[in-house]
C-alpha cells in the first residue's frame, strides 16, 4: 500500500490549486479524478473578478481579454449600464487552465490517477485509508489527510461525517466561438422569473468565445428548455449568432447556502463546492475556490510539519459564515420571488442614483470573499467505509 502525506480526490479548480501549493511545499500528494482528461467536462463559465486577478496569477493564454462592463436587463429587456474603469472580468479558457495547472502540479512532485474513481475511507490508527478503483480493479491507499474536492454531493464528506451542501442552484450554459467584430467585450445578465427562477440568465462575451446560459432553482426549473427559449429570445436580442460557432455545453449544480460549517476534522477537509465556498448571492465561485484551496494547503502543510492531526480542526466554516449573513438574507429574498412584475419593479429601483450604486457594487465590489486568520475550533468526526 501506498503511503502518502495528502490524497486529494476531484481535479477541479480547487483540488488543482490546492495540490500545486502543497506539491511546492515539498508534500508527498496524490491529486485524483475519475476523467482522464481535464479538459473534457468542465461545468464553470470560468469567470473571474477583478479581486482574483490582482491577487492570483495564471499562466500565459489561460485568460481571454479583458470585460469592464455590464448591462443588467429588467424582464421587459430595459437595460441598466453598468460601467467600470477598471478590468472587472476575465473569462477563463478552462480547458487549457486545467492543464496549465495540472503540469505545474505534476512539475511540484504531485502524482495524478486520471480515470479513477474515489471509492471510500476508513481511519485506521492515525492514519486514512482510502479505497479507489482505476480500470476495474480497487487499490488503496495511505494518507495521513484527504481531501474533498468533489463537488456539490462530496462522497468525501459523506465518508469523513462532514456536513453536506443542501441549497444549490442548476445551470447550464452553451459556449460559442465568434472571432471579430467590432463589439466590445460585455457582461449581459438577465433578470426573468421564467427562464432563471432565483437566479438570472446571461451572455458573456469577450470577443473569442460567447457563453450564454441559465439558471435557476431545480424545483421549478427545466434548464435546458428554460436556456433553448432564451437563446431564440431575450439572447437574440442582445447578440447576433450569425457565424457563431457551437463548441460546448456546459451544466451543473451550484451551492448557494454559503461556506458549510464542519469542513474539517482529524482525518481531512473539505474546499470548493464541497465545502460551499459560493458566493450566496452571485453564485461566484471561483474566487472562494481559489482563497480557500489556499488556506486549506496552508492548514495541511501545518499539520504536517507538526504531527497533530488536531490542526486540521482549525479550518472551521464558522470563520467564514459570519461574513455572508447579508448575502444569505439577501439570496434567501432573492429565491422566493415569483413575480415579473415585482422583479420590473425591483429593476425599476436599481435604475435610480441609490439602486446604481448598489448594482454597480455588487457587480464591481471586491468584497467576494473573505480571507481570514486561523483560530482553532474544535469539531468530532468520522472516517466511514463507503462502496
Amino acid at each position: 500500500m501506498k503511503d502518502l502525506d495528502v490524497v486529494i480526490i476531484g481535479a477541479g479548480l480547487a483540488g488543482l490549486q490546492c495540490a500545486k501549493l502543497l506539491g511546492r511545499g515539498g508534500a508527498k500528494v496524490l491529486l485524483v479524478d475519475r476523467k482522464a482528461d481535464l479538459s473534457i467536462g468542465v461545468h464553470t463559465t470560468g469567470i473571474f473578478v477583478r479581486k482574483t486577478l490582482e491577487d492570483f496569477s495564471f499562466p500565459h493564454g489561460t485568460l481571454g481579454k479583458p470585460i469592464k462592463d455590464v448591462t443588467l436587463y429588467s424582464p421587459r429587456l430595459k437595460p441598466l449600464l453598468l460601467e467600470s474603469e477598471k478590468e472587472e472580468f476575465r473569462i477563463g479558457k478552462m480547458q487549457v487552465l486545467y492543464k496549465a495547472f495540472l503540469a505545474e502540479c505534476t512539475q511540484n512532485g504531485v502524482e495524478f490517477s486520471g480515470g479513477t474513481r474515489y471509492i471510500g475511507a476508513v481511519s485506521d490508527n492515525g492514519e486514512t485509508i482510502i479505497t479507489l478503483e482505476r480500470n476495474s480493479q480497487r487499490f488503496e491507499i495511505a494518507a495521513r489527510v484527504l481531501v474533498g474536492a468533489d463537488g456539490v454531493d462530496s462522497a468525501v464528506a459523506r465518508s469523513l461525517g462532514l456536513d453536506l451542501n443542501k441549497e444549490w442552484i442548476v445551470g447550464v450554459e452553451n459556449v460559442y466561438r465568434k472571432n471579430g467584430g467590432d463589439r466590445e467585450p460585455r457582461l449581459h445578465c438577465f433578470l426573468d422569473t421564467r427562464l432563471a427562477p432565483g437566479y438570472l440568465a446571461w451572455v458573456a462575451e469577450d470577443g473569442e468565445e460567447l457563453h450564454v446560459g441559465v439558471g435557476g432553482y431545480s424545483a421549478d426549473f427545466k434548464p435546458r428548455e428554460a436556456l433553448r427559449e432564451f437563446t431564440r429570445s431575450a439572447a437574440a436580442e442582445v447578440l447576433n449568432f450569425d457565424g457563431a460557432e457551437l463548441i460546448e455545453t456546459r451544466g451543473g449544480r451550484i451551492p448557494v447556502g454559503g461556506v458549510l460549517r464542519r469542513i474539517a476534522c482529524v482525518n481531512g477537509i473539505l474546499i470548493g463546492d464541497a465545502a460551499g465556498a459560493v458566493s450566496p448571492l452571485t453564485a461566484g465561485g471561483l474566487d472562494p475556490c481559489l482563497r480557500l484551496s489556499a488556506l486549506a494547503a496552508n492548514v495541511i502543510s501545518e499539520r504536517l510539519a507538526t504531527g497533530d492531526p488536531r490542526i486540521l480542526l482549525k479550518f472551521s466554516g464558522d470563520l467564514f459564515r459570519s461574513r455572508f449573513v447579508s448575502r444569505l438574507w439577501m439570496r434567501r429574498i432573492i429565491s422566493t420571488i415569483r413575480s415579473q412584475t415585482l422583479l420590473e419593479a425591483a429593476c425599476y429601483f436599481l435604475r435610480s442614483r441609490i439602486g446604481s450604486r448598489l448594482a454597480k457594487h455588487i457587480f464591481f465590489g471586491r468584497g467576494s470573499f473573505p480571507d481570514v486568520a486561523i483560530e482553532g475550533r474544535p469539531a468530532r468526526c468520522s472516517a466511514k467505509a463507503r462502496t
